[in-house]
């Protein structure tokens, strides 16, 4: 291995599993963590062409369950960031857990752990509600125990951080000792705060406020849907800022957002909408957030709901 620079010794080294497009490690970047990512690991090569192309760095291809202690260890990482496979996990798959094949590099990877000489420091695992449960998540915790890690799980949502989006994950936070969190209180718990942890509202809900309310108030504090849409003009390739969502419109009516460089040309949103048959078939296993014209939700076949999508957002063909 190469030896590192001035200007990166002193930062965490960190390992990124099952990279993806590159999310972990931008969550790194927005955090403006001191760390730098010595390597990556996914599979996939159409995702590991978006991530060369965000990061000018194309992750390691190969299998993850070739993988020895010894090849872990060359890393000398501080952290490991995880975000394996949900398929064995998921409400709509067959649930299958650690007899399905996509969970075996993830159990193989903790296998690993008590033969590392190099252990991390840290770890995150992100995944699935439904993992928390698994026989999986269950040899997780066994392994980081017995590493001498300390833990903390969390099931959080974007709404909860004011964005309005209804993706509720799993979250494990990993610290081997001596190193400890903050909050010790919260050490080997699962935490699911359904109020929101950044209010934009005066009046936070009590703990014994039901569900309906507590998610009431999720929405309150969401910001618009609006400050997240950038629609592009569709005669050229600039950004238009999106006009907010008006309550006045019938279902009838034409639904539009960005104004073509002050000209009555408007990109129309009915491209995103998702048919009532499909909602009332599928809308409960939908990770989205239900969107009537402003932040009503109404039980109502003639209601609007458009897909929320993380990066990039409704991206035009």
């Amino acid at each position: 291995m190469a030896k590192e620079s001035s200007e990166s010794r002193g930062c965490w080294r960190v390992l990124e599993f099952y990279s993806g497009i590159g999310g972990m490690r931008y969550s790194l970047m927005k955090a403006q963590v001191n760390a730098r990512v010595v390597q990556a690991f996914e599979i996939n090569d159409t995702a590991n062409d978006v991530y060369q192309h965000n990061f000018g760095h194309r992750p390691y291809q190969g299998n993850i369950q070739c993988l020895t202690a010894a090849d872990l260890d060359k890393y000398g990482a501080d952290a490991w960031l995880l975000s394996p496979p949900c398929q064995p996990y998921t409400r709509q798959g067959l649930q299958k857990d650690t007899g399905d094949a996509r969970a075996f590099s993830f159990l193989q990877i903790l296998e690993l752990m008590p033969f590392l000489l190099r252990p991390p420091s840290m770890l995150f695992v992100e995944n699935v509600v439904g993992f928390e449960t698994s026989d999986t998540h269950a040899k997780l915790i066994e392994i980081l125990e017995k590493t001498n890690f300390i833990t903390q799980e969390f099931i959080l949502t974007p709404l909860q951080f004011g964005i309005p989006y209804s993706r509720p994950r799993y979250f494990c936070l990993a610290k081997r000792k001596p190193s400890s969190f903050v909050n010790e209180c919260l050490n080997s718990q699962l935490i699911q705060s359904p109020p929101p942890l950044f209010e934009h509202f005066d009046t936070a809900a009590d703990e014994d406020d039901s569900s309906k309310e507590d998610r009431q108030n999720l929405l309150q504090s969401c910001q618009p849907i609006e400050n997240f849409l950038e629609l592009k003009n569709p005669s050229s390739d600039i950004a238009v800022e999106s006009v907010a969502l008006r309550t006045d419109l019938s279902n009838d009516a034409p639904r539009t957002l960005g104004k073509n460089n002050g000209h009555d040309e408007y990109e129309s949103l009915d491209q995103y909408f998702v048919h009532p048959s499909l909602i009332e078939r599928w809308g409960s296993a939908m990770g989205i957030l239900a969107l009537v014209i402003g932040y009503s939700i109404f039980k109502s076949p003639c209601y609007n709901v458009y897909y929320v999508f993380p990066i990039p957002f409704l991206k035009r063909a």
